[in-house]
């Protein structure tokens, strides 16, 4: 009777994700991001399918990153650090996600992370406003108040 070889599963496993740490950590923020996500959507009555379908692209997109930095961890034989570095990065994108989600919430959320999450939250200039800015040192705004 045929059957699928367990032995090539697991290689498969390995080479797609290897020994990854803390990746079960990583898949349970990217749940919890979703839970205070669609909570949030729900509260400002801003919940869209296609809005949801996109993030939820996302976090398959963000295991194909790390999938894609276990392969050339395992290629360059690293030793994990690339993918570790990876993981560790989304982890904190993830965290800062939730909390992000948890203050719009309502809950209480440290004063210092609070206050910086809103400058996060209230930058309108666009990626290239903020090269122009980078690289004329002068901020765009003011420059099109001057030309006015």
């Amino acid at each position: 009777m045929g059957g699928v070889n367990l032995e090539h599963l697991e290689v498969v496993r390995f080479y797609l994700f290897g020994d990854v740490k803390f990746l079960h950590l990583l898949l349970l923020l990217m749940g919890l991001d979703i839970v205070t996500g669609v909570a949030k959507a729900l509260k400002n009555n801003n919940l869209w399918s296609r809005k949801s379908l996109f993030g939820y692209a996302r976090k398959l997109l963000i295991l194909v990153v790390i999938i894609l930095a276990n392969v050339i961890d395992q290629i360059l034989g690293m030793n994990g650090a690339i993918t570790y570095a990876t993981v560790l990065f989304y982890i904190a994108n993830e965290g800062l996600s939730i909390l992000e989600n948890m203050a719009e919430l309502g809950v209480l959320v440290p004063t210092d992370l609070a206050e910086k999450l809103k400058v996060i939250e209230n930058k309108d200039k666009s990626f290239v406003e903020e090269v122009q800015e980078e690289l004329t040192g002068q901020n765009i705004d003011e420059e099109l108040k001057n030309n006015e």
